[in-house]
């Protein structure tokens, strides 16, 4: 059972499943790469939200943006494998977390109580490009309640699999067995998700209407200098947004008119070893998780960044952001620590940052044009 947010944080919670990695693979796994405050009962609440709220926090400085009460509201079990890989949020505020060696899909309920709702099925062998143990990686819900994530196997294992409400796990789009398909998006509009692949330098798109896969996107921006090139990826206005942890940036891909991709643009560098992020309202400015520095950072629409948390808010090792209703919320898998921390954190957001999410905006001719819209974090 999980543990109250209320017991202190030297528990952990265990959660039921079965396949459980050993502790030495996660330094391994490309997916994953505190002195922290007590445990919450509860998601903090939003401060009030601002007369007229800007769409891109202004560049003047931090104050312009800001976290508050950030709390721990979950602890995971890294003997387990229960390392938070990739986040995506319910409606009512609840998340659905990836932990990524355990082949666990889990829900966290606003008080930060969490259950197993599925386990990937075993590959053995797993032969996991870069990593050797098999690994779920991001995560999506689409508006009736699916989840699709990305398994890395190296078999035919290798793909995106869907979970369905009632809890069937099955392979929706096999994708090749010797890449490492990291972050996952999805553009609702159109019924498309593109996956961001870290080995083989490439963005995946996958229909949601018959599974087909693309080649949609490749080239030096999205390659990997040593081990994890694309990771991260955002549908947001007309672009699909992709993070290269390798070499620190943050991309941006137009889509044409004809769904076709654009040539790759550079909004943001010096990001050393970006994970996962997420666009903190209308505009150009996105949060972003830097694992290795154990930071949060805001990255904003000029490509000048400051910093939101730290070890000391209770992140460890941060993978992967996400933005709703005036909160954001950090899954960290604790990778690189060297007391294992993996826990779910929510803070509030101030000041003129403050925005709600993206809704998808005029409808275009051609499923390339509105990508507009939003990821995840706006299905409904």
């Amino acid at each position: 059972m999980p543990r109250s947010p209320r017991t202190p944080r030297t528990s952990r919670t265990r959660l039921g499943g079965s396949g459980a990695a050993a502790p030495a693979l996660a330094a391994a796994a490309l997916a994953l790469l505190a002195a922290a405050p007590a445990p919450a009962s509860a998601i903090p609440p939003p401060p009030p939200a601002a007369a007229a709220p800007a769409a891109d926090p202004a560049p003047a400085g931090p104050s312009a943006f800001r976290l508050s009460n950030p709390q721990v509201i979950a602890h995971y079990s890294h003997e387990d494998g229960q390392t938070p890989e990739n986040i995506t949020l319910d409606p009512d505020g609840s998340a659905y977390l990836t932990f990524a060696l355990a082949r666990q899909v889990a829900h966290a309920d606003t008080g930060g109580h969490t259950r197993v709702i599925a386990t990937l099925p075993e590959a053995a062998p797993a032969r996991t490009p870069g990593a050797g143990a098999a690994a779920v990686t991001g995560i999506v819900r689409t508006h009736d309640g699916s989840l699709y994530v990305p398994y890395v196997t190296g078999t035919d294992r290798t793909g995106i699999h869907r979970i369905r409400p009632d809890g069937t796990v099955g392979l929706f789009a096999r994708l090749p067995a010797d890449g490492h398909a990291n972050g996952l998006a999805l553009d609702r509009r159109h019924g498309l998700l593109y996956a961001a692949d870290s080995r083989l330098g490439t963005v995946w798109r996958i229909s949601l209407h018959d599974a087909s896969v693309t080649a949609w996107a490749a080239g030096a921006p999205l390659q990997p200098l040593t081990s994890a090139g694309a990771n991260g990826i955002k549908v947001h206005h007309g672009a699909v947004w992709v993070s290269n942890s390798d070499r620190g940036t943050l991309l941006r891909i137009p889509v044409r008119e004809d769904g076709t991709a654009g040539a790759v643009e550079t909004h943001a560098t010096g990001l050393a070893g970006i994970d996962d992020f997420a666009f903190a309202g209308d505009g150009k400015t996105v949060v972003a998780a830097l694992p290795a520095s154990d930071e949060v950072v805001l990255v904003r629409a000029d490509g000048t960044r400051s910093t939101l948390l730290t070890r000391r808010d209770g992140i460890s090792g941060p993978t992967s952001v996400a933005v709703r209703d005036g909160r954001v919320y950090v899954a960290s898998a604790s990778a690189l620590a060297a007391d294992k921390d993996p826990n779910l954190l929510v803070a509030a957001i101030e000041g003129a940052g403050r925005t709600e999410p993206a809704t998808a905006g005029p409808g275009a001719a051609h499923s390339g044009a509105a990508a507009a819209g939003t990821d995840e974090a706006g299905a409904k």
